[in-house]
């Protein structure tokens, strides 16, 4: 068994060292495993198997409308009416307008399901802002970095639907799940920023002119389409309205009509959001079809149940193996893209998580907090190369930024771990 693990780990290193697509290196690496050790399982008949019921499964269906919704809402003006409708309210703020990009990360996230569009979309409008009125460049572009990853912990959220899929678990409850977490997180990279504006008031600009309470709820009204938006996606799928799929399909008819009330969505730019969103899929749907494939050669071999075995001999409690897996992801997050560690290591780590009693809902949040700090971990981290596009800065200037809110998703995932309950008390609540 040694020996199958041994070639695993080379022909992962050789394929995918070679620069090849992940789905495709995936594919290879599974193909190769069965011609060197099971030679007899027919290879092309399990990979059109594996594909066929990989992507017909009906809950993969809300994963390319939450993808079209996010590049549709890309070219509305939604990151102009986050800040003009939330710069008011946070005048007498310990941080002021420093927490503008968390709150507006927060919001967008709530409709938008991808990190990276997340972080491009509030970021540019917010970091030019910020950084225009005096503000701390590090802790401006650190917050936006931190604060992007949010669009995969609340809901919806591309990467739970790809983790439901792939663990046989609820979306809905994994949306659910999501909740709680994000709001905290989110509470904890403002009160980063809080504290680091009293400890240094030079981190902090010039604060917005001072406003009345009439003209503070007047501008709320700029809020309304995302508002509105979060209520008809959020809203439906929670009220048990619609399932996961149709609430997307809600969210999509809903920007389409904000993008063109707005005159900023033309139809070439819909056929843009189209295209962008089909390419996308495609690279997704590639990638689920290799992490299948390989998860089936792997569990053929009897990998899994070898690798987990060895590892529960090892009798570590449930809290250091949480541990253990944290360092393990951190360290896989920069020299992948957190999407392929998640399809790469789910079929072993699952089953330990679950043996350890944690439930598969809270191991989908604990994956994604993971990924979200991949997308912030170099060389790899996607979020870091759309900051840096942003706002001209190097890429080391970015990542030293960006480290306080990579420690407080560190310190987020023990907190989950020591009480899990975090986790799994808004699925529990809604279930009864």
């Amino acid at each position: 068994m040694g020996q199958i693990a041994f070639s695993l780990l080379g022909l992962m290193t050789l394929i995918l060292g070679t620069g090849v697509w992940i789905g495709l290196g995936l594919i290879g690496t599974g193909g190769a495993l069965l011609a060197l050790f099971r030679p007899a399982i027919p290879f092309g008949k399990l990979l059109a198997q594996q594909a066929w019921n990989t992507l017909v499964s009906p809950e993969l269906l809300a994963l390319p409308l939450f993808i079209f919704m996010a590049e549709v809402l890309f070219r509305t003006k939604i990151s102009e009416a986050l800040f003009s409708g939330l710069a008011p309210w946070l005048r007498r703020v310990p941080g002021r307008l420093g927490h503008i990009t968390v709150m507006g990360c927060t919001l967008f996230a709530s409709v938008c399901g991808s990190s990276a569009a997340t972080t491009a979309t509030v970021g540019r409008i917010t970091a030019k802002e910020l950084l225009a009125r005096g503000y701390n460049r590090d802790l401006v572009t650190g917050s936006l970095a931190g604060a992007g990853t949010l669009g995969f912990l609340i809901p919806p959220s591309t990467i739970m639907i790809i983790y439901g899929v792939m663990a046989e678990e609820s979306i809905l409850r994994l949306f659910m799940a999501g909740i709680l977490p994000g709001l905290l997180m989110a509470l904890a990279y403002m009160g980063y920023i809080g504290f680091r504006a009293i400890l240094d008031p030079t981190m902090v600009g010039e604060a917005p002119p001072s406003t009345r309470f009439v003209d503070k709820l007047k501008a709320l009204k700029d809020l309304a389409p995302l508002l509105v938006l979060i209520l008809g996606v959020i809203g439906s799928m929670y009220g048990g309205i619609a399932s996961p799929t149709e609430a997307a399909a809600v969210g999509v008819a809903a920007a389409i009509v904000i993008g063109f009330f707005q005159r900023t969505l033309t139809l070439d730019g819909l056929m843009q959001s189209a295209r962008q969103a089909a390419d996308s899929c495609a690279m997704i749907g590639l990638i689920m079809i290799g992490a299948v494939l390989l998860s089936t050669a792997i569990g053929y071999l009897g990998l899994p149940g070898y690798i987990a075995g060895m590892i529960q001999g090892w009798g570590l409690s449930p809290l250091m193996l949480i541990v253990v897996l944290l360092v393990f992801y951190i360290l896989l997050g920069t020299v992948m893209e957190g999407f392929g560690c998640i399809v790469m290591t789910l079929p072993i780590t699952l089953p330990l998580v679950t043996a350890a009693g944690y439930s598969k809902v809270w191991f989908g949040i604990f994956i994604v907090i993971v990924v979200e700090m991949a997308q912030i971990s170099p060389p790899v981290g996607f979020n870091l190369t759309v900051i840096q596009r942003l706002t001209g800065d190097s890429m080391a200037r970015i990542t030293r930024a960006t480290l306080p809110f990579f420690f407080i998703m560190v310190a987020f995932v023990i907190l989950i771990a020591v009480f899990p309950e975090i986790v799994t008390v808004v699925p529990n609540m809604m279930a009864r």
